[in-house]
């Protein structure tokens, strides 16, 4: 059974749009990942200031392994330059995915 990471990013709204922009410039190298399923991003729209960046993984020995590898530490680099991070703080949270549907065709 798959297993779903959620890292719960909370991002000043200020600094929303360069949530998005950094997001959308990223290498992509999750997808190649062994064992990866699935990737979302989701921008609150309720006022929230959290974004919750989900993933899913064939098990947790794959997603183990994505966050110990170089790939992952070369996305995860603390960007340098002006306004630095764009999160104030994160957490990271653990499923086993105990149920799922999708529209019947």
């Amino acid at each position: 059974m798959s297993v779903v990471k959620i890292n719960a990013i909370d991002v000043p709204a200020e600094r929303s749009d360069e949530m998005a922009s950094r997001f959308a410039a990223r290498a992509g190298q999750v997808e190649q990942a062994e064992g990866f399923e699935e990737f979302r991003l989701l921008r609150p729209t309720d006022g929230r200031l959290t974004w919750l960046v989900y993933t899913r993984w064939r098990d947790e020995e794959a997603f183990q392994a994505w966050a110990s590898s170089q790939a992952f530490s070369q996305g995860h680099a603390r960007p340098q330059g002006p306004g630095g991070p764009v999160a104030t703080g994160s957490s990271l949270w653990a499923f086993d995915l105990a149920q799922e549907a999708s529209p019947k065709s």
